[in-house]
């Protein structure tokens, strides 16, 4: 056999090194990050009067970006798989990796718009701004989509690393500056962490790909056992750290009160999201087989997390400087233990519980993200974020004051605030289903003592005001965010079936 046919038949037999990309599938993480990549460029031509103009373009960008998830409604699309073995791919489009970037996008999409304001009043520099939060938010949109561990810790780098500079964007402001170096040191801490763990499972499994991983963690050799075990614990931390999950929730409320304000709320959700999204992939997808070691885990983490959030949000002093920040902060916190319960859960009875976090998850991003963009309205007037200058806000802005009333309801779980009572109630029969009654109980006293900061909140609002009320005119991109929350809030407290429907069943590619 000639030379020239030995090449001939090595290049047939081979697979094909050469990958074709499914552009739509990846449409939405491209174009936030292509319009990032816009704001940055056009940022050094635009003279100073038009730098509200990047603010609009990143609005536009992320609209677009959430329109694209429409055409990958089937959920059934995947790229950059193994061409030796097409089942593991990094990049999956299915329904969870859709429902999460509906969820990160449009909460970025609610950040801009309260933003656009923000950064003119603070004199924030408008390009650095705008491409580190689309930056931010591309990231957030990968993470879901993300199937092999070395593309999960990217994403949650690209994800966190601008937001570092997105809390210490005031400048001059000492709080600002703390924040952010403690954002910075704790969340690098965890992520080299996770490498570590990453880097065991590797050592343990000889694959990245997280079904691959699955597979043989079925059937690890004796002599490795430890050393997965240990791979697995570690790579749990740098996600526990995102989710602000007791132990690792002590950066929350300094970030939260350092952070401008649509970027204390923007963590709260986008930030949380993408804590629990990786949470939930290496799991369920990635350790099935060492459910027996994390889900314990996750269920004594759950109780810690709600129960400390809630009591610390229960101590906040009406009359201290940034108590509002504060309460959201540790009441974002709480709603963290509730979250991991299902997670948890899974490890019991299975992935389909993954589908009352995910529930959880929307009705907690609409109603934290309005909270938030209520309490940049009242800042402009009140720059202290207390508590008590929430009081008699009816009196100046009834609307403002009944939209952060009805946020607050449905937090607690109360009606009118139908969705915030199902998602609870959803979460607490995943706990029950899995055997975890123990942790039903522990939900149901933490749920009774949020019901009295939430209500002494809501009742302040329609007290007498004290002393003259000043009314300024509330700039319209933040009353847009207001009310697109509360239209969100209230269609699906009138139908909640809509996201039940959506979060039933199994959302990950068979």
């Amino acid at each position: 056999m000639t030379a020239t046919t030995t090449l001939t038949v090595l290049s047939a037999e081979a697979p094909s090194l050469v990958q074709s990309v499914d552009w739509l599938a990846v449409a939405p993480v491209v174009i936030t990050a292509a319009v990032g990549l816009v704001v940055l460029v056009a940022d050094l031509f635009l003279a100073e009067r038009h730098k509200p103009l990047l603010g609009w373009i990143s609005v536009a960008g992320l609209a677009a970006a959430t329109a694209t998830l429409v055409p990958l409604r089937a959920g059934d699309r995947s790229t950059f798989c193994l061409t030796g073995d097409p089942e593991a791919c990094s990049y999956v489009a299915d329904h969870f990796t859709l429902v999460i970037q509906f969820l990160v996008l449009a909460g970025a999409l609610i950040t801009a718009l309260v933003s656009v304001t923000a950064v003119r009043d603070a004199r924030m520099p408008a390009g650095e701004y705008w491409f580190l939060l689309l930056s931010s938010a591309a990231g957030a949109a990968l993470l879901p989509a993300s199937r092999d561990l070395a593309t999960l810790i990217v994403a949650l780098e690209v994800a966190s690393l601008p937001a570092f500079a997105l809390v210490g964007m005031r400048r001059g402001d000492r709080l600002s500056s703390e924040a952010a170096l403690k954002f910075f040191l704790s969340s690098v801490t965890a992520t080299a962490v996770s490498l570590m763990g990453v880097s065991f499972v590797y050592a343990a499994t000889g694959s990245l790909h997280l079904t691959q991983v699955a597979d043989r963690l079925e059937d690890v050799p004796g002599q490795l056992d430890t050393l997965a075990m240990a791979g697995v614990a570690l790579t749990l931390v740098g996600f526990a750290f995102k989710t602000a999950a007791v132990p690792f929730h002590f950066w929350v409320p300094d970030t939260y009160v350092g952070a401008p304000l649509p970027i204390a709320g923007y963590l709260s959700v986008i930030g949380k999201a993408v804590g629990f999204t990786g949470l939930i992939l290496v799991t369920v997808i990635a350790f099935p087989a060492y459910s027996d070691i994390w889900g314990p885990a996750l269920a004594v983490l759950a109780a810690l997390t709600m129960t400390l959030g809630n009591t610390a949000a229960l101590r906040q002093s009406p009359d201290r400087p940034n108590s509002a920040v504060r309460l959201l902060a540790w009441s974002s916190v709480g709603q963290a233990g509730y979250l991991l319960v299902p997670i948890a859960a899974a490890a019991y009875s299975g992935r389909d519980q993954i589908g009352s976090t995910v529930a959880y998850a929307l009705m907690y991003a609409a109603v934290n993200l309005g909270a938030f963009a209520v309490a940049a309205l009242v800042a402009r007037t009140k720059p202290l974020h207390r508590i008590s200058d929430y009081r008699g806000l009816y009196a100046e802005r009834p609307l403002a004051a009944l939209s952060l009333g009805f946020f607050l309801l449905c937090l607690a779980g109360l009606p009118p605030g139908i969705i915030g009572l199902f998602a609870k109630v959803t979460v607490f029969r995943s706990a029950v289903d899995a055997g975890l009654g123990w942790l039903a109980v522990v939900m149901a006293i933490n749920v009774v003592i949020a019901l009295y900061y939430y209500l002494r909140w809501t009742a302040l609002l329609f007290r007498t005001p004290e002393g003259a009320q000043t009314r300024t005119r509330a700039p319209w991109p933040v009353a847009a965010a207001v009310v697109v929350t509360v239209i969100t809030a209230v269609v699906v407290s009138g139908y909640p079936e809509l996201i039940l429907r959506v979060t039933s069943g199994s959302l990950f590619a068979q």
